[in-house]
Formats: C-alpha cells, sequence, structure tokens
C-alpha cells in the first residue's frame, strides 16, 4: 500500500493514550496498573481537541522539519487535522474514508481503507480513547519508567506493533502520558529501516467538547481537484 502508506502514518502521529485521571502517588505506576487506568477512562470518553506540534527527523542527513496544528477527534472514528501556514492541509477521516487536502494546488486526495483497515486501526488503537487491553492486542507493550516533562511527572511506554505488516511502517512507538491528567503529553513513531522519526508535542488538550457532524464533513471549496491515488 505505497500511496496509503504516508497518510496512515500521519494518522497515526496524531494517535493518543485514553483519557483519565491518575489515581496513585508518582512513582507508583507499573505496566499492569498503567492499562487498568487506561481500561477505566476509555470508557467516558468520546471527543477531544488539542494543538499539536509535529517535527520530521531524516538522522541520516540530521534534517528537522516542524508543522503545527489543531487535531479534533470523534470516539465514532472520525477525526480532522488542520495543519498551519505556511503548509496548510487537512486531513479528515470518516469510517473508512480518508481525504487530504492540499490548498496550494487545490487537490484532494481520497483513499478508501478497505481491505487496509486493519492495518489502519492497528495504528489508531493509539487513538485518544483506545482501553489499555486493545493496546495489548495489537502491541507489545513495556513500561520504560517514570520521567519529567515540561516540571510534570510522566509514565513513558514502548509499544512495538504485533502485525508484521504494521511494522514494514513503524518499527516502535514511545508514548509520554501525563500523570496528572493522563493525556498524551508527547509520542515518538519510529520508521521501520531508516531510523528516522515523528516527535509530536499535544497542548491545551480540551476533554469532551462538543464536537458536531459538521466538523468532520467535507468542506472543500469549489474547483478543486479530486484523485485517488492507486495502492
Amino acid at each position: 500500500m505505497p500511496a496509503l502508506a504516508p497518510v496512515l502514518l500521519t494518522l497515526a502521529c496524531f494517535a493518543g493514550a485514553a483519557v483519565t485521571f491518575a489515581v496513585q502517588g508518582p512513582g507508583h505506576w507499573t505496566l499492569e496498573s498503567t492499562l487498568r487506568q487506561l481500561d477505566q477512562e476509555a470508557r467516558t470518553f468520546r471527543s477531544l481537541t488539542a494543538d499539536m506540534e509535529r517535527t520530521k527527523v531524516t538522522v541520516v542527513v540530521n534534517d528537522k522539519s516542524t508543522e503545527t496544528g489543531k487535531i479534533f477527534v470523534r470516539r465514532d472514528d472520525k477525526m480532522r487535522i488542520e495543519f498551519n501556514p505556511p503548509d496548510e492541509k487537512t486531513v479528515l477521516r470518516s469510517g473508512n474514508e480518508i481525504s487530504l487536502y492540499n490548498p496550494k494546488i487545490k487537490q484532494v486526495e481520497e483513499y478508501d481503507l478497505g481491505k487496509h483497515r486493519a492495518v489502519a486501526d492497528q495504528f489508531l488503537l493509539l487513538g485518544f480513547g483506545t482501553s489499555g487491553t486493545d493496546l495489548q492486542r495489537g502491541y507489545l507493550i513495556t513500561l520504560i519508567g517514570e520521567e519529567e516533562m515540561d516540571k510534570r511527572p510522566v509514565v513513558k511506554l514502548e509499544l512495538t506493533p504485533k502485525s508484521d505488516e504494521a511494522r514494514k511502517q513503524v518499527s516502535k512507538i514511545h508514548i509520554w502520558i501525563d500523570e496528572s491528567t493522563w493525556l498524551p503529553a508527547q509520542q515518538q513513531l519510529f520508521e521501520t529501516g531508516s531510523g528516522d522519526y515523528l516527535l509530536i508535542r499535544y497542548t491545551n488538550v480540551v476533554r469532551n467538547p462538543k464536537l458536531s457532524d459538521n466538523e468532520f464533513k467535507q468542506h472543500w471549496p469549489k474547483g478543486v481537484t479530486h484523485v485517488k491515488p492507486q495502492g
């Protein structure tokens, strides 16, 4: 799925851990208690908005490029990502349908996950509201430990995809979960083979805002070109 893979990676890099609230003191989190907490609070997750910053690092030439934007997520397989200038674009997911709109060239790339739905969901198991039980189905999980990020204690997990097909795209994922709110603070996705990675930071996270269906409709301007890449 060469044409679809970059889009799945884009969606994957804006995934997050389930929203929950810490009930244990610092230094007491184990892998088992972390997964139980994710199970518990996944039940009440409905939607989320957040500002985000994504940095792509190409290791071999030590090149870094950063994008910023905003993400909107609803539990019923709906997601919208709005990237800020100078590289404006919109990624929209609704069920099996994914659209990538580039306003500079007035073009919308349209994808149907179809037979690749299982791989997409493998990545999107990292989505907001995912339970610890679902994470265990898709990943081998290691608790790396507890750290401090922006003067906040965080739990760091390492996830290794169980699926051979998923590992062709991503070899492993690191997630830092804020212990005070149990929202995703940062993620790092390592691409298979190259060692290149995506580093994503989340700020101004709002849990369970009201997001209407209109937020996830294709409001493209008139005159755009629609293409369906092969692969």
